[in-house]
């Protein structure tokens, strides 16, 4: 054991007064104090045994070619004390909630041979980093030398993507700051031979800094050689290794592996994200409608219609900006777009902006000014819609990317989908309703009532195909083995079950229930400008977009994938 020098021993003699006092005092202000001191013992042969244990927890040398740095975690060491966690959060100064590494807990065995493994957690700088590809302004890097995946807090501006895109959660959004923050290996301390503040905290040495072949990395990948019940490291490459010397049994899963609890809501995207699809949508079906029906000329019902589609559209844009902590640093967002579908995603809205607002201004100004802008109407009209399509297909992919079950390619790609054409029609049905309050005519009647079933029958097919779609996945709840998708089946049923139930009722309504009425009513010769078929495809519109909004919330909060082990709660 290390015995430090008795500081100051001269403190510990009898107190003394008058001049002898003073004398005492004028020798004490020459004499050095408690910090200066234990300076001076740190940098004599008594401490340099502790130094020597600090650097054996430090690769001898640097990575070389093909090498990088990576935690080594020994499991048979790790006892759960989470002084790793205190030494990271006081180094970096995290706030109170926060953490950038984690301690989990996975159990297992039998009734008379019980297994119970602590596990220490942080960012595994990965060989392929999710969080890096994915973030739209290059927020992120990854040291060519080192491995260690850094990220830029100045550059970000609060998006939160790698949150949802690195499968271990590592990220972490700072609401104050309004960017999100991560482990860093502390390459400063690194970089000047200091071991990072988890490994020199443990006091079982449980955590190492080790060097890694890339090569090594990718083949254990192969084999899903990292913890049971954790995210697939073929997804990112991760390289931190956990080693042990006991073998683990079969059921050896996280503590908290059953648990399912609904995600975060993510309000804006929940918005900007119906919108965008209603925009899209709206100038999809109006295209397809003058295809089927010749419009009569005079009518307000296309540049009605045309002006509600931007309207929305750029409504949903301006929804977004409110997801980001640091909206001022919007027009970053086009840096990453080489690698990132959500940079993606924001130049193709914004082409479908600039499109759309060129194809409103047409269809409105057609009437009222003498140069014939008729040629280049169609045109527009396909640019919008081309452009919207490829837009939502960038939405699609920002979801995919995550490799979340709940979001795979088909799962997002029809939800999207049959989410533009069933509120294009209920769009049309407003733009209609608009157009004949606004400027009432006896073509435009003749009109509504002649499309009226079609877009009714449209409606309810879409409609009754989407929410079949939907609800299939409460047949994961027959499975026996806890999937992810049996895990949202289980959000579906239990802590979101009235969102649940709201949205189909909402969705049968508007999507159902009203065009079933607007055909009777057709049928039966009904007055299309009456109050009562004003007031049901008022309650059409309102249903859909209503319903629409809940099954986008359903799609944030009920979405569930593997993660690292937590704790017993």
């Amino acid at each position: 054991m290390i015995e430090l020098p008795v500081l100051n021993s001269n403190r510990s003699k009898p107190p003394l007064s008058g001049p002898a006092l003073v004398a005492q005092l004028l020798a004490e202000q020459q004499s050095m104090s408690a910090v200066e001191e234990f300076s001076r013992w740190h940098e004599t042969d008594v401490a340099r045994p502790q130094s020597r244990q600090y650097r054996s927890l430090l690769p001898a040398t640097p990575p070389g070619p093909g090498e990088q740095y990576a935690f080594e975690v020994d499991l048979d060491r790790c006892s759960g004390c989470k002084a790793c966690v205190v030494a990271c959060h006081t180094l970096n100064g995290l706030d109170e909630t926060e953490t950038w590494r984690d301690v989990g807990l996975m159990v297992g065995g039998s009734t008379s041979a019980p297994v119970m493994q602590h596990v220490t957690t942080a960012c595994h700088h990965c060989l392929e980093p999710a969080c890096m590809i994915a973030c739209p302004v290059n927020a992120y890097e990854k040291d060519a030398v080192t491995g260690i995946v850094k990220h830029l807090d100045d550059q970000c501006f609060g998006c939160q993507y790698c949150t949802l895109a690195c499968p271990y959660e590592v990220p972490k959004y700072h609401a104050g700051l309004g960017i999100v923050r991560k482990c860093d290996m502390c390459s400063s301390r690194l970089a000047v031979g200091e071991a990072p503040a988890c490994v020199q905290s443990c006091p079982h040495e449980a955590i190492l800094i080790r060097t890694v072949s890339r090569r090594q990395v990718v083949e254990d990948a192969e084999t899903t050689a990292f913890l049971p019940g954790t995210p697939d490291p073929q997804i990112t490459l991760p390289t931190t290794s956990f080693k042990t010397k006991k073998p683990f049994p079969r059921n050896l899963l996280p503590a908290d592996y059953a648990r399912v609890s609904a995600q975060h809501a993510h309000w804006p995207l929940v918005v900007m994200l119906v919108l965008t699809q209603l925009s899209v949508g709206a100038f999809c079906v109006g295209l397809v409608l003058e295809a089927l029906v010749q419009l009569p000329s005079g009518t307000s019902l296309r540049p009605v219609h045309a002006v509600a589609a931007l309207g929305f559209g750029l409504l949903a844009l301006g929804a977004s900006s409110l997801h980001l902590g640091r909206p001022q640093y919007a027009f970053r967002a086009v840096l990453g777009l080489r690698h990132s579908w959500l940079s993606r995603e924001i130049v193709a809205f914004g082409l479908f902006a600039g499109c759309a607002s060129a194809y409103a201004a047409a269809v409105f100004l057609l009437e009222r000014i003498e140069f014939n802008l008729e040629p280049a109407i169609e045109p527009l009209g396909w640019s919008v819609a081309a452009t919207g399509a490829i837009a939502v297909f960038c939405s699609v992919m920002i979801y995919v990317f995550t490799q979340r079950e709940y979001w795979s390619f088909t799962r997002v790609g029809m939800r999207f989908t049959l989410t533009c054409v069933l509120l294009g029609i209920a769009a049309m049905w407003l733009s209609m309703l608009a157009a004949m309050l606004a400027a009432p005519s006896l073509q435009l009647t003749e009109l509504v009532a002649k499309v009226s079933p079609l877009l009714c029958r449209a409606l309810i097919v879409t409609a009754a195909v989407k929410l079949a779609w939907e609800a299939a996945i409460f047949r994961h709840l027959l499975f026996r083995r806890m999937t992810p998708l049996r895990r949202s089946a289980m959000l579906h049923a239990g802590e979101l079950s009235r969102v649940t139930l709201a949205r189909f009722a909402l969705g049968l309504l508007g999507g159902v229930l009203m065009p079933l009425f607007l055909l009777n009513q057709a049928a039966l010769g009904g007055d299309v400008a009456s109050a009562e078929f004003i007031g049901a495809a008022s309650l059409l519109f309102v249903a859909c977009l209503a319903g629409e909004l809940l099954e986008r919330y359903l799609f944030f909060t009920a979405c569930a994938a593997p993660r690292m082990p937590g704790g017993i709660r």
